[in-house]
C-alpha cells in the first residue's frame, strides 16, 4: 500500500469515526446532577476526584468536600483547596486509617458525624459539586448504610453533581451511579519499599 493510499484509507476511516461520535453527542442533549463513582484497587481514586474539584472551579462553580477516613495526616490538596475557601467548603472528618484507629466505636462515629455534614451540603443549594472522599471504604467497612446514603443523595437539587470515591464501592452505590471508573491496580511503589511521597501520594 502507498503512502498516499494509506492517507486516504485514514481519512475514510476517521470520517466514519466522527460520523458516529457527531450522532452519539447530537442524541446527548439532557443534563441532569450526576453520580460519578471511583473504585478500584488502584492509586488516583481521590486524585481523579479532586481534578474533578479543580475543574469545577474553573467553571466558577462552588464545591463542597467531605474527607472520611483520612485526618490523622495533612495532604497536599486539603493544603491548597483551602486556600480558597469562598469557593471551597472543605471538612476532615476521618480520624486516620482504621488499622491505626483500632477503635469501632470512634469510627462509626466519626463516619456518621461526616454523613451529617453530606446531608448538608447535598442540600445547600449554593453549593454545584460535593466530593465525598473515601466514602466507600466507610460503606464497606458497614460504618454507615449505603440505603441511608442513596436515599439522602435522592434528596439532593436536581444540577448537582456527586463524586464518592475509595475502594470497595459497594454494589448498590454502582447500580445508582451514573458514571464508574475502576482504577486497576497494576503496579505500585510502596511494594518496592518506597514511602509516599508528597505531591504523588500525600
Amino acid at each position: 500500500m502507498t503512502d498516499i493510499e494509506k492517507t486516504q484509507r485514514h481519512e475514510k476511516r476517521m470520517k466514519r469515526h466522527k460520523a458516529v461520535v457527531d450522532d452519539k453527542i447530537k442524541q446527548a442533549n439532557d443534563d441532569k446532577g450526576l453520580l460519578l463513582v471511583i473504585t478500584g484497587n488502584g492509586k488516583g481514586k481521590s486524585s481523579s476526584g479532586f481534578g474533578m474539584v479543580a475543574r469545577a472551579l474553573g467553571h466558577n462553580m462552588r464545591v463542597g468536600v467531605v474527607q472520611f477516613i483520612k485526618g490523622a495526616y495533612s495532604t497536599g490538596e486539603e493544603a491548597f483547596f483551602r486556600r480558597f475557601p469562598d469557593e471551597v467548603e472543605y471538612h476532615v472528618m476521618g480520624d486516620g486509617f482504621t488499622w491505626d484507629t483500632q477503635n469501632l466505636e470512634q469510627d462509626i462515629a466519626s463516619a456518621k458525624a461526616g454523613w451529617e455534614v453530606c446531608k448538608r451540603l447535598l442540600l445547600d443549594p449554593t453549593i454545584d459539586v460535593v466530593l465525598f472522599d473515601e466514602l466507600n471504604i466507610v460503606l464497606k467497612m458497614k460504618y454507615l448504610e449505603s440505603e441511608t446514603v442513596l436515599a439522602d443523595l435522592a434528596k439532593r437539587p436536581e444540577m448537582k453533581h456527586v463524586i464518592i470515591t475509595g475502594r470497595g464501592a459497594p454494589d448498590a452505590i454502582i447500580e445508582a451511579a451514573d458514571t464508574v471508573s475502576r482504577i486497576e491496580d497494576v503496579k505500585h511503589a510502596f511494594r518496592q519499599g518506597i514511602r509516599a511521597q508528597k505531591g504523588i501520594e500525600l
